[in-house]
């Protein structure tokens, strides 16, 4: 199972120091991958009343496809977004900034995609919150498409592309999607078009009939089920007894990636966030450089 940590986006600040401590701290501790949550912009409480989203304008998120751009040349971690709202964005666009990371990174971007829940989002960015479902399977379509083949012509229900190409292609042919997936429609998607998927949910019987759901709809659909990764997070809590416990549980319900998250933890700086993954690391049995 390979360990990563998930990036402190509503904690580190806009400071690029904090950013550059963080990502060559984390692997100097023997962590795999960094992953890195996704909004483009915040609703303002003031303006939508009665707003009850966990992020709002004043919380800080930096972009992703920016943020691994500067990672990229910083460390050998691998690139994780988990996720990007895919269907806010334009498809070609998206699949473009993913090639670029893959390229700049020898091919160390994984693309965790998902449909989002921020409707004042989805508006500021032009796209439409109601089809994002439909929507999310045809652009994974379309980039794996943008990714592997020099020129297409694509025609979608809601993307069109007549003989063009991204130029250059990435490194990985096609770069791996993941999912993020908390319902069961979502985790037949999974199972049906991903690489790999993201449960929100602790181990236990809510993730075995989620993982149930998302086996059988790869086997359903021609795929192998056991060729589809699984990535869990666990919070930090301040004790390593209970980050050893949820890292035990995870592998043995088959997770092949988890990430420990920091966030929410009570930690002011980056330092403190680093001494925390210190001690995940040192619990987890990390090999340090």
């Amino acid at each position: 199972m390979r360990i990563g940590v998930v990036f402190p986006q509503t904690e580190i600040g806009a400071d690029a120091g904090a950013v550059r401590a963080y990502g060559q701290g984390v692997e100097a501790l023997g962590f795999r991958h960094v992953m890195a949550f996704d909004h483009v912009v915040g609703a303002d409480p003031e303006v939508h009343r009665g707003w009850r989203g966990p992020y709002d304008v004043r919380t800080t998120f930096h972009e992703p496809m920016v943020l691994f751009g500067y990672l990229a040349a910083l460390t050998s971690l691998e690139l994780v977004t988990s996720i990007i709202i895919l269907p806010q964005r334009q498809t070609a666009l998206v699949a473009k900034q993913a090639a670029e990371v893959d390229l700049l990174s020898d091919g160390r971007l994984r693309l965790g995609v998902g449909l989002g829940w921020n409707q004042v989002e989805y508006e500021a960015l032009g796209q439409d919150f109601t089809t994002r479902g439909r929507r999310i399977e045809e652009q994974v379509a379309l980039m794996r498409r943008l990714w592997t083949e020099p020129s297409i012509t694509f025609e979608g229900a809601f993307d069109k592309v007549t003989g063009a190409g991204l130029a250059p292609l990435p490194v990985q042919r096609p770069i791996p999607v993941w999912f993020g997936a908390y319902s069961p429609r979502a985790y037949r998607r999974a199972g049906r078009l991903a690489d790999g998927w993201f449960p929100q949910m602790s181990p236990g019987p809510e993730l075995d009939e989620a993982k149930a759901i998302v086996d059988e709809a790869a086997a359903e659909s021609g795929r192998d089920p056991a060729s589809l990764g699984m990535e869990g997070r666990v919070g930090w809590t301040g004790s390593a007894e209970e980050l050893a416990e949820l890292a035990r549980r995870w592998r043995e319900a088959g997770a092949t990636h988890m990430a420990v998250n920091t966030m929410g933890a009570g930690l002011g700086s980056v330092d403190e966030h680093l001494a925390a993954l210190e001690t995940a690391a040192e619990t987890l049995g990390l090999r340090r450089d």
